[in-house]
């Protein structure tokens, strides 16, 4: 009997977190009146949610059939919580970390799933004043989601790199720019996920952890890539969340377009090399580490290479989807973010009037949530 591989949909939908500040102290607002959550949910129409501490706030996406439409429905989310928000003396930022705030003035969100997570984790889960975007690629078929699963993980880090926006952390230079993966690695089940012979391999790995009641379901599993519980979709979630609408754009059209890169593969009979999770790692930490700036290894070739050199080689990969979606302009941004670097660069930028060590002055600090709320409405 003849089998003829469906095509995925490809279909995206992206979520990302905010967090609130006080226009006025630039502070997080920790306990913002719970009037604005519900303004925001009547203009937004279920794209809002809570998020696990109460001074963020999750907006996500339909199921979108371009960036497009992508594009505008964030533009949307940005600008209604924005003033609605306006009208408490508070803003939103989307950055994975507040320049300055003190996790342990942060309260969690009353709402049992919350409550849970707070019992049985403990400090780990309340110095989680991190925010992240995350990016669902529709790829219907359960072992076509693992097949590719298995495979991007080799991209994670170019991912991260491109998306850097947590570069401080309680008023002090964290030396990373993606200091948020440093809070989040501290939640179990969570980093560069390991790989699976297929998708019965996949479901009975977690059926383990549910019967022995680690777990639910397969949502308490934070991988920086996983397949998603509720969807048929591949859900990244690497990134850090992205300031400039721009580059958050660019980034879900990178990863979807390296979803359907892999699958132009799988048709032809082939697949990308498979390297150990070890070595990725390093790669994911260098990402972590330095953004931009890093020097990935090209394990093809055994070496360090810049990672301007791995975008253009990123752009010329991906180059027939980019065609075939429509979006070739948002690849090609991606070339301006190497260039010109990711928020974590520019915040930094504003900070070179400090030591490494200190703690920075609270103008300096102020500044950069100043311009933090500048950049969430830029462009919308």
């Amino acid at each position: 009997m003849l089998f003829i591989m469906q095509d995925p949909s490809f279909s995206i939908g992206v979520e990302e977190e905010y967090l609130l500040v006080d226009r006025r102290t630039r502070k997080l607002a920790s306990s913002p009146p719970p009037e604005l959550f519900s303004d925001c949910e009547k203009a937004l129409e279920g794209r809002i949610s809570p998020e696990f501490l109460r001074c963020q706030i999750e907006v996500g996406t339909p199921v979108c059939s371009t960036l497009a439409e992508v594009r505008d429905e964030l533009s949307h989310c940005r600008r209604t919580i924005a003033r609605e928000a306006a009208s408490y003396g508070l803003a939103p930022i989307a950055a994975s970390t507040h320049p300055f705030a003190e996790w342990t003035d942060q309260p969690h969100t009353d709402k049992e799933r919350y409550n849970e997570i707070a019992r049985s984790m403990q400090v780990v889960a309340k110095r989680m004043v991190i925010c992240g975007m995350h990016v669902h690629i529709g790829i219907e078929d359960e072992a076509q989601r693992i097949d590719l699963f298995n495979q991007l993980a080799y991209f994670l880090p170019h991912l991260l790199a491109l998306s850097t926006s947590s570069p401080f952390w309680r008023g002090h230079r964290s030396g990373l720019r993606s200091y948020r993966l440093a809070v989040f690695n501290e939640l179990p089940r969570t980093g560069l996920p390991p790989s699976f012979e297929s998708y019965h391999d996949y479901r009975h790995t977690v059926d383990i952890l549910c019967r022995a009641g680690v777990i639910e379901d397969a949502s308490k599993i934070w991988w920086d890539l996983r397949p998603s519980e509720r969807f048929p979709t591949l859900e990244m979630r690497i990134t850090d969340v992205c300031p400039r609408l721009d580059d958050a754009i660019a980034i879900a059209a990178l990863f979807r377009c390296l979803c359907r890169m892999l699958y132009r593969l799988r048709r032809s009979n082939q697949s990308w090399r498979q390297y150990s999770r070890f070595l990725i790692a390093e790669n994911r930490w260098q990402a972590q580490r330095h953004g931009t700036t890093a020097r990935l290894i090209d394990f093809g070739k055994n070496e360090p290479c810049a990672f301007s050199d791995l975008t253009e080689e990123l752009i010329e990969l991906v180059r027939p989807d980019a065609e075939f979606f429509g979006c070739e302009a948002d690849i090609e941004h991606i070339r301006d973010i190497a260039a010109n670097g990711t928020s974590a660069e520019k915040q930094l930028s504003l900070a070179e009037d400090a030591s490494d060590d200190s703690e920075l002055p609270r103008e300096t600090l102020n500044r950069i949530v100043d311009h933090l709320i500048v950049e969430t409405l830029a462009g919308l």
